[in-house]
């Protein structure tokens, strides 16, 4: 037997409660919002909510790096411009992908300290 299934069955009589639980679950326009807000939305992994990932933010700092040198090079204003452009848009996502990781790291060990496990749960621990 597969220890994820669960191999339960409802009777009819059942099935008619169930139904009417969750149809009046679903009529509570309130708890619906509420619980509509508490879904999480699911992204591709290492993508934020404007699509930048780590090897988007690579490719731009090498695209930046690039045009630093390129601009150097020939003192065109076109290309001095397009590198300020292209290093304000580095720096921007750099931001945010490392505000994301920091999110990440934090919520990971705020997770540990909630748990409620260690010594001081233990009724002989000072």
């Amino acid at each position: 037997m597969d220890p994820g299934r669960d191999d339960a069955r409802l009777s009819e009589r059942e099935r008619r409660i169930l139904d009417e639980i969750e149809g009046a679950l679903r009529a509570d326009e309130p708890l619906e919002r509420s619980l509509s807000t508490m879904r999480r939305h699911q992204r591709a992994p290492g993508v934020t909510g404007l699509g930048v990932s780590t090897a988007g933010v690579a490719f731009l700092g090498a695209l930046t790096a690039a045009l630093l040198v390129v601009a150097v090079a020939t003192e065109a204003p076109a290309l001095i411009w397009a590198f300020a452009a292209a290093w304000v848009l580095t720096l921007v996502c750099l931001l945010r992908l490392l505000i994301r990781w920091a999110g990440r790291f934090s919520r990971r060990g705020a997770g540990a300290d909630d748990r409620g496990d260690g010594d001081r749960d233990r009724p002989d621990a000072d």
